[in-house]
């Protein structure tokens, strides 16, 4: 017998379908009430921050703010990706992805684990819309059923694309092929760590803000030469492959901003391995020793 068709939140057709194509979406996580007030705490953040989340505490947000620690344990969020990827779940990484009305900002087709050093491809991106997510305002666009392998990929480092070293695929892609991932405030989609995917600059008069959320099975392990941490979100952790993460003791506790600080200095060790120029993060980072 299959234990897997027990499943939490997703029916097991979903369950089947995300293994065929590498996607699954929508699926409710807050009403949209409660999205209109998460957004608003972004929001207050950047207007702290002269209007811009800053770029480095834009990686693992959640060790700085309580209010996004309890978001990436939200139980509606790891129902869903517990049936997937089973029940012992490590959130290894978050970060927010905005483009303001008429952005220029684009994500230029890629596959997410290209330079995570992560053992398996075992990885869900749980990504959260915090403000409608429509073609207009560049949603994310995938090409499903392209999870199965991993490509090559080149750095261009263009200024308007949105990831780190602007990675983008080596191999033609056929948009004729692609969906659009179309979600209202408070939804999600659930995406494979090798689907290509990207996204069109914002031509739309409102914000375009999700969260992406990268969560793994306790069984992964980083093998790059970094020992990296995650936070446990469910289940347990035999194996301890990963530095447990604390949860902060308030928005920006001088404790949890140290530990940040030192936690995304091993990560982006990972990140930029091999890179031929600084990325988006700040300056150059050396290979992993």
């Amino acid at each position: 017998m299959n234990l897997r068709l027990a499943t939490k939140l997703l029916d097991p057709a979903a369950v089947t379908a995300y293994h065929r194509d590498g996607i699954h979406f929508p699926v409710r996580v807050f009403d949209p009430e409660e999205a209109g007030r998460l957004f608003g705490r972004l929001e207050a953040i950047e207007a702290a921050n002269g209007g811009r989340l800053p770029a480095r505490i834009n990686q693992k947000p959640h060790l700085l703010f309580p209010w996004l620690n309890e978001v990436i344990r939200h139980p509606r969020i790891l129902d869903a990706v517990e049936d997937l990827l089973g029940p012992n779940l490590l959130c290894w990484s978050a970060q927010f992805f905005a483009k303001n009305g008429g952005d220029p900002g684009f994500v230029s087709w890629h596959q997410d684990g290209t330079y995570w050093g992560l053992s398996s491809p075992d990885v869900v991106t749980a990504w959260l819309a915090f403000s409608p997510s429509t073609v207009q305002s560049g949603c994310m666009r995938v090409i499903p059923g392209t999870q199965h392998r991993q490509v090559v990929h080149k750095d261009t480092f263009a200024e308007s694309n949105l990831l780190s070293r602007g990675q983008e695929l080596e191999v033609k892609v056929n948009e004729d092929e692609a969906v659009d991932v179309v979600l209202a405030p408070g939804e999600m989609s659930l995406h494979h760590v090798l689907l290509w995917h990207g996204s069109e600059p914002n031509r739309a008069n409102h914000r375009r803000v999700g969260l992406a959320i990268r969560y793994i099975p306790a069984d992964v392990y980083q093998t790059a030469g970094v020992r990296e941490s995650a936070t446990l979100v469910r289940g347990t952790d035999a194996l301890n492959h990963f530095e447990h993460e604390l949860s902060p003791e308030a928005d920006m506790h001088p404790d949890a901003v140290a530990r940040h600080a030192e936690i995304i200095d091993r990560q982006l060790k990972v990140l930029y391995a091999g890179s031929a120029k600084p990325g988006k993060l700040g300056a150059t980072i050396p290979a992993a020793k």
